[in-house]
């Protein structure tokens, strides 16, 4: 079994400018998330003029534990906390498979990447939004399309 030193294994990530030239460095990063869990609303499609359309649903994951000084199954209550994340949709083929078939209460995972924006409501305030941005859904539950009106 060969093994490389560290030095060139970190080379292969990390690319290094003369230092005489500049200090820039330029390395890797990763930003992805990976979410499973229930959708809390039906799937919305907005489209900004001059932008692309957008499938927009909010998704609940729930983190659960057992409090108490019990560390069998027997004694301590549990508890549940819900975080809900707004799912975005800009892939083409993902965004309309996406805004077809999921519905509330679908179980789906869901893969991407975290962004954090701003916007300014209606009443001219500043506003912070975190937003998933959706490489991948995956259809865990069973869904028809939703009744065409």
């Amino acid at each position: 079994m060969l093994r490389r030193p560290a030095w060139q294994v970190l080379r292969q990530f990390v690319r290094h400018e003369s230092e005489t030239v500049s200090s820039l460095v330029l390395e890797r990063s990763m930003n992805r998330v990976q979410l499973l869990g229930r959708v809390g609303q039906d799937p919305i499609m907005r489209q900004v003029e001059g932008k692309n359309p957008v499938t927009i649903f909010s998704l609940a994951t729930n983190e659960m534990w057992r409090t108490g000084e019990s560390d069998t199954n027997q004694g301590g209550d549990i508890s549940q906390k819900t975080t809900w994340h707004r799912i975005s949709v800009f892939r083409p083929g993902l965004r309309d498979v996406t805004y077809q078939y999921v519905k509330k209460g679908s179980r789906i995972f869901v893969e991407g990447k975290i962004d954090y924006g701003e916007y300014t409501d209606k009443n001219n305030v500043r506003r912070q939004a975190t937003t998933i941005i959706a490489d991948n859904v995956i259809f865990l539950s069973e869904g028809g399309a939703r009744e065409k009106v």
